[in-house]
């Protein structure tokens, strides 16, 4: 009995694992980071006072050091600052935060970090799915036309290495 009860833990636990809530660790991936920096710049009496997150979500903005990803998240942001610190101010994790600013301005969650693939071997190429792949050209600015097989599309992120850009 107890080590069907101790499978059934064990199978629950994998299950868990692997759904797609945890496979998503990669949502919000951009606005995570923003907000997290925002809450770690602030001081801890600050953070439940709308009006101090509203500013430090300004004064995170006006950053001139900001890559183009989180300089876009900060334009979708700054006309909700208000709806974005009400879940803030109430001491709700990072991660919930971009979710719920998520559902009036669904852009928000499509911002990702690009996918390095600075010397990244053929074999580690290889790893990725056909649509990391799909998108680490269109980032480029390259089709693949006529590539059918996930062979082709490595030979092209391969070929269009030079194209690489830490900007976008």
């Amino acid at each position: 009995m107890k080590t069907s009860s101790l499978l059934f833990s064990a199978a629950s636990a994998a299950l868990l694992l692997a759904s797609p809530a945890a496979a998503a660790g990669t949502d919000c991936e951009v606005c995570i980071k923003v907000m997290g920096d925002v809450r770690a710049s602030m001081e801890k009496s600050d953070i439940k006072n709308k009006s101090k997150v509203e500013e430090a979500l300004g004064a995170y903005c006006k950053k001139s050091d900001l890559h183009a990803r989180e300089k876009k998240i900060c334009y979708y942001v700054d006309p909700i600052k208000r709806d974005v610190a009400q879940p803030f101010s109430t001491g709700m994790p990072v991660d919930r935060v971009c979710k719920r600013i998520n559902q009036s301005n669904p852009e928000i969650c499509t911002v990702k970090f690009p996918i390095k693939t600075e010397k990244m071997e053929k074999k580690d190429l290889s790893k990725l799915r056909v649509k990391q792949l799909k998108k680490i050209l269109a980032d480029r600015g390259v089709e693949c036309t006529g590539c059918l097989e996930k062979a082709e599309f490595i030979k092209k992120v391969q070929d269009t290495e030079h194209l690489a850009s830490d900007e976008f």
